[in-house]
């Protein structure tokens, strides 16, 4: 495997946190942990990218409520096709979201790129919990 070196910008409060974190968990190096991160996130993203058919997924995700709660709830009305149920609670200036999703994969997906296209949402994690259809159909 050959090696590439890269740099980053990365807020001094990120970069404490996941050296603590990093290190807690005993591995040798950031450039090691950052691997297992960047490994992780593609593994993610690519099991919601493969998988089709009916699906079961939570999706929870982070806001700041006076930028995009007006966005947030014309998404909620165009997907309510797949959104079962949700529940919020506020967080000081941030609001936390649960979206409890039951649907076509790829309708799922699609509300999963919408909530990360807004600037005032913070991140947006996916539990994928059921699928009907193999997420590599042969």
């Amino acid at each position: 495997m050959e090696s590439m070196r890269t740099s980053l910008n990365v807020s001094e409060d990120i970069l404490e946190e996941f050296d603590e974190t990093w290190q807690a968990e005993g591995l040798d190096s950031r450039s090691r942990a950052i691997r297992e991160a960047m490994q992780e996130y593609i593994e993610g993203h690519s099991q919601l990218e493969e998988v089709s058919g009916e699906v079961v997924a939570v999706l929870a995700f982070d806001y700041q409520h006076h930028e995009v709660i007006h966005d947030l709830h014309s998404a909620q009305h165009q997907f309510q096709d797949v959104i079962e149920t949700m529940s919020h609670t506020h967080q000081g200036e941030w609001c936390l979201e649960t979206v409890f999703c039951h649907g076509d994969a790829a309708r799922v997906r699609e509300l999963v790129y919408r909530l990360r296209d807004f600037d005032g949402v913070g991140r947006v994690k996916t539990m994928l919990l059921r699928s009907t259809a193999p997420a590599n159909p042969e």
